[in-house]
């Protein structure tokens, strides 16, 4: 496959599986591309061993998991998010607040909830994050009922 049309295939996909993770439209635009880079330089030795995109997300998880991991170390200093005031919540919003919830959750449920999203085959979810099919789905189900209590609790 050419480089070209991998990015463009997977483009969208690749970010947002970042903003899954990061919650920030700039920083995960930052990694995605972070994230091609590394898929351009390592393409020649992609073996064929797995799907593509299996490929591609494990690379983008791995490196989703590493920017966390440097902005633990970092010291604090975000400012809080305004909210606006929406009498009627839109499409936007409600995307921006499950990115937003998605980003709350641990580092593997995000992973996975990221991909299920992408509509990634859960036998291919399995084989990123290394877990069994049935573990995978058993935590898709309680992913999704937590994201559906934080809905309903901001509905309130």
């Amino acid at each position: 496959m050419v480089f070209e049309d991998i990015y463009r295939e997977y483009w969208n996909k690749v970010f947002r599986i970042c903003m899954g993770y990061v919650n920030d439209a700039d920083l995960a635009k930052d990694i995605a591309q972070e994230i091609f880079i590394i898929i351009w330089k390592k393409l020649p030795t992609f073996r064929n061993e797995s799907a593509i995109g299996t490929w591609i997300y494990r690379i983008a998880s791995n490196n989703c998991l590493r920017q966390i991991e440097r902005q633990s170390r970092m010291p604090k200093t975000e400012l809080p998010e305004q909210i606006e005031d929406i009498s009627e919540p839109d499409k936007e919003w409600q995307s921006k607040f499950l990115y937003k919830c998605i980003a709350e959750l641990p580092e593997t449920d995000r992973i996975i909830i990221s991909l299920e999203l992408e509509d990634v085959k859960q036998a291919e979810i399995a084989k990123i994050t290394g877990l069994s099919e049935s573990n995978v789905r058993v935590k898709i189900y309680r992913i999704k009922e937590k994201l559906t209590q934080k809905f309903k609790q901001y509905e309130q």
